[in-house]
């Protein structure tokens, strides 16, 4: 039985740092690209960034460019988001997706598996 278990959100000021975890199970986590998705309330999903099986290759929406890091260890088969100078609009449940021999898997229909998400609020 997969697993997606994300961790890590919380509400802050803006201008903070969060650091997201995602811990992945029962599958071949080294065949997968991980992406992290968010929705803010009454807004469509919007994929944040993925990150190639390998680790070698990442992507990034043009919002969080510069502000948030996507990586991945492979021994604990675990998933981050490290998400710096934060804004009021990065509010959004956090979700990580795992998509098989996929890149760079920028459609939602290319993931399999989702974890239930985590709360990420910035206040202003």
């Amino acid at each position: 039985q997969v697993q997606l278990v994300e961790s890590g959100g919380g509400l802050v000021q803006a201008g903070a740092s969060l650091r997201l975890s995602c811990a992945a199970s029962g599958l071949t986590f080294n065949r997968y690209t991980m992406g992290w998705v968010r929705q803010a309330p009454g807004k469509e999903r919007v994929l944040v960034a993925t990150i190639k099986w390998s680790g070698a290759e990442t992507y990034y929406a043009d919002s969080v460019k510069g502000r948030f890091t996507i990586s991945r260890n492979a021994a604990n088969s675990a998933v981050y988001l490290q998400m710096n100078s934060l804004k009021p609009e990065d509010t959004a449940v956090y979700y990580c997706a795992a998509a098989p021999g996929s890149w760079p898997a920028l459609r939602f229909n290319d993931y399999n598996y989702w974890g239930r998400g985590t709360q990420v609020t910035v206040s202003s």
